[in-house]
């Protein structure tokens, strides 16, 4: 049985609407979360089929973020904006731009820029150490990253994100990193 933990990739993150989507693949169930509400409101779904969601009795599994009525609503709201507001669309299409853009900085500190959609990821050389002092200076500059992997600086800026206040960003990212 092959799962996938879309939590933090899923619903319009990478370009697509599911992350599996890039290398053709269905997963046999799916974990959603966070995107799930718009950010709104706590709710988490394992997306499957009858023949695996029908191994499970009621009682047999738990959930932190399991849906409730409002939860679900929610949630349902939020899938509609993601549509009808072309947000996977616009987040491929941003996410291109703003790679391209961090690629062209020529930063003596980067090793690679690499992500998908507006989940971007940028690998820091090993002389330069760690990429919390990155983050750091980009918090005290307006923006928040996070280290992850202590040489990579994790982009993740909202669907909604428009060119404008990414090239706003991209300013401060090449101040830091140049």
């Amino acid at each position: 049985m092959l799962i996938f933990d879309e939590i933090q990739t899923g619903l319009g993150r990478t370009g697509k609407l599911f992350a599996e989507e890039h290398d053709g693949i269905e997963a046999d169930a799916t974990l959603v979360g966070k995107a799930l509400s718009g950010g709104f409101y706590p709710i988490s779904a394992v997306l499957s089929n009858d023949d695996i969601l029908n191994v499970f009795m009621p009682g047999d599994h738990g959930s932190t973020f399991g849906g409730n009525p409002l939860a679900c609503a929610v949630a349902r709201e939020a899938l509609k904006v993601l549509q009808d507001e072309n947000l996977i669309q616009h987040a491929e299409t941003l996410g291109n731009y703003f790679m391209d853009q961090l690629r062209a900085f020529n930063s003596p500190y980067v090793k690679e820029v690499r992500g998908k959609g507006l989940l971007v990821g940028v690998e820091l050389t090993p002389e330069t150490g760690p990429a919390r002092p990155f983050c750091e200076k980009l918090m005290k500059a307006g923006l928040l990253c996070k280290e992850t992997h202590e040489t990579v600086i994790r982009f993740a800026p909202p669907l909604v994100i428009t060119k404008e206040q990414l090239d706003w960003a991209l300013g401060e990212i090449e101040k830091v990193l140049t």
